[in-house]
């Protein structure tokens, strides 16, 4: 435990200020999280807008990546759903979507269901909750996908634990995340958020203290591709694969129950 506690602040030093303590590759300190929270609430107004600017417009490209994955019918649980831009373009389905933070699934509901009524799809459900603590029965889903959300989890191997629970045999968990390579492409992706990232939000809220900040310090404790790997692999999963995709700024992993 010393060891490993020394090698994050070791780590963790080479990025920047964070406390190491309370954030780690696989937990996140309840402070720390809570804080988190009511920052992710304070982006919805351009949640969208900063991560097109962010990611080139290539997030739309993983979005229907994840889609694509999908079974071809059954019952889907999105974990960590934010505001709905996943939700919103997943075309049938029974789709559950699964928030920690109210006001995310109000603005979610109103904007996903209203594109389903427009097809002519059944609405969604919506969920207060976390993915440590799934509201659901187990093996109750046919797969279950979280995006840009899996690095807030307050308890990573708990929450995948619980998804392996709530999936039905042969189902599917699929996550997309802006995972590191190596320590070096690890320090070109905070280079990246600290200015790029930072400076867009910034110049849109007008204030230095915006909340995409947190996207940084998350990035910063976040862990490798191989980590998550073994990660899902060590919590139950079978045929678990991590892929980087273009331009190095995601990995998408999948593993199967």
């Amino acid at each position: 435990m010393l060891d490993f506690t020394r090698d994050r602040l070791q780590e963790l030093s080479k990025y920047g200020s964070l406390s190491p303590v309370l954030v780690d590759t696989e937990t996140i300190g309840r402070e720390d999280w809570e804080e988190l929270q009511r920052n992710l609430e304070a982006t919805i107004p351009v949640y969208d807008k900063v991560n097109r600017v962010a990611t080139f417009g290539q997030v739309s490209r993983w979005r229907r990546m994840v889609r694509e994955r999908l079974p071809s019918e059954g019952r889907i649980l999105e974990v960590g759903c934010g505001p709905g831009s996943f939700a919103e373009d997943v075309e049938g389905y029974s789709l559950v979507c699964l928030d920690p933070i109210p006001e995310m699934l109000k603005v979610a509901e109103e904007r996903v269901n209203s594109k389903r009524r427009q097809r002519g799809y059944t609405a969604a459900e919506f969920v207060l909750g976390k993915a440590e603590d799934l509201p659901f029965e187990d093996s109750s889903f046919d797969a279950v996908c979280t995006l840009f959300s899996f690095r807030d989890w307050f308890d990573k191997r708990a929450g995948i634990s619980e998804v392996l629970r709530v999936l039905k045999p042969g189902g599917i968990f699929i996550i997309v995340d802006p995972a590191k390579v190596n320590r070096f492409h690890g320090f070109l992706g905070w280079l990246w958020m600290r200015t790029y990232v930072s400076l867009y939000a910034r110049l849109l809220y007008g204030t230095k203290g915006h909340p995409w900040k947190w996207l940084t310090k998350t990035y910063v404790s976040f862990g490798t591709t191989k980590d998550y790997v073994r990660m899902i692999r060590e919590q139950g999963f079978s045929e678990v694969e991590g892929k980087v995709v273009f331009p190095g700024m995601a990995t998408i992993w999948q593993g199967k129950k």
